[in-house]
């Protein structure tokens, strides 16, 4: 219904990776909205980061946020240090027709009612509202400087308590590799990164509450699995480095049709002669090479992807659909949930589209991701029998 919804509905909840903030506040009305960033201040960080506080600062006065009176901002901003540098940047946004919402203090161990707009940025460390970890170097050792990690925080609202968890896990330093095993050695190391995630935001320290998980899992297609699928009746060509032999190219020709060349793969090249197998029907003949979550199908939950491989989109502002040939196109950002958290998320009982997981501007350069997104209403106390979260909204 248009405007926004009485204190007494039903909260429109809104997370996403990277969206554009003006149209999902117009498009969906959310009470409370999650933004999660990945490599705040882009690229070239060092240069672009002094424009981040003026960005912010101005997002939170625009008159497409004009009805949030409430707002909590944490900027990963401390890019000299390499031990603690994450480039992750969490956003959250309160309506004003919300009452009495609580965030978790993980130092105090106890929740305190959200007033205000504050941001926080440099040195999250010292934040009692969140956790912050960088994985171990150790972890990824193909990359001199990875700044993959996650940022954790715990919300309270209308009786329901949740872990809304930002995170950023390893890449594919190189198709050659990723290409030779099944699974790849770098989805082995994901599946390590997001155990190690997993278990600390489930251990013991703290009550044991409903999570939702997202950002860039940097979850890749079995590339083994589909180049052998695209190239089902092609012949391979190696190309080996004249002074090591090392392989730096596989070229897949078509046995017959004058020897079509079908693919070219090279350490950061993924060259298919048709891009529109990504993009038909959403790829969906590709997703029963999307692999990677089922390793944690009892612990996580995802709902049905109907939208096309997020990642890597072409970063030239004329070619918006178009997907760079460095990389095999893949679902790489993501929204996932608790078990228990699926069951916070309201239920339709008629043909109304409550739920909504999707991805945002198809035809719009945005860079090389593309950003997605949940949409959905969570039911009233839902999380009682659950966590018993009662507790936290108690006023502290």
């Amino acid at each position: 219904s248009p405007g926004a919804p009485a204190a007494s509905a039903t909260p429109v909840l809104q997370i996403a990776a990277g969206a554009p903030l003006p149209l999902i506040v117009h498009t969906h009305k959310p009470h409370f909205m999650a933004l999660h960033c990945q490599e705040f201040g882009g690229k070239n960080y060092e240069a672009s980061m002094s424009h981040v506080d003026k960005f912010v600062k101005e997002l939170l006065s625009s008159d497409a946020m004009k009805d949030y009176n409430r707002a909590r901002v944490y900027l990963d901003e401390n890019y000299k240090s390499q031990e603690h540098f994450t480039a992750l940047g969490s956003f959250y946004f309160l309506h004003e027709s919300l009452k009495n919402i609580y965030q978790f203090d993980f130092k105090a161990k106890k929740y305190k009612k959200v007033t205000g707009k504050e941001i926080y940025s440099d040195t999250l460390e010292s934040t009692p509202m969140l956790e912050k970890e960088k994985f171990p170097q150790d972890y990824f050792p193909e990359c001199k400087w990875s700044r993959k990690g996650f940022i954790r925080t715990r919300w309270c609202i209308t009786d329901c308590a949740f872990d809304l968890v930002n995170i950023h896990l390893f890449h594919d330093a190189s198709n050659l590799i990723a290409w030779e095993t099944s699974p790849s050695v770098y989805s082995g190391i994901r599946h390590k990164a997001l155990g190690y995630v997993l278990d600390r935001i489930r251990d013991q320290r703290f009550e044991k509450i409903s999570y939702f998980v997202f950002g860039d899992f940097n979850f890749r297609l079995d590339s083994k699995s589909v180049v052998e699928t695209l190239c089902t009746k092609a012949t391979m060509q190696t190309i080996r480095a004249a002074d090591t032999n090392e392989v730096v190219k596989l070229i897949f020709r078509e046995s017959d049709n004058d020897r079509k060349v079908m693919l070219q793969l090279e350490k950061k090249l993924f060259d298919y002669f048709n891009q529109d197998v990504f993009r038909d029907n959403n790829g969906t003949a590709l997703l029963e090479f999307d692999k990677e979550l089922s390793v944690f199908k009892d612990k996580l939950y995802e709902l049905d992807i109907s939208f096309p491989p997020s990642y890597p989109y072409s970063e030239d502002c004329s070619q918006g659909k178009q997907y760079m040939n460095t990389r095999c196109p893949a679902w790489c950002d993501r929204i996932l949930m608790s078990h228990s958290a699926k069951e916070l998320i309201l239920k339709s009982e008629n043909d109304e589209k409550i739920v909504i997981y999707d991805h945002i501007g198809p035809n719009v350069c945005m860079g090389d991701h593309k950003p997605v997104f949940l949409s959905f209403r969570i039911a009233a106390g839902a999380g009682k029998p659950i966590a018993n979260v009662h507790k936290c909204c108690v006023v502290q």
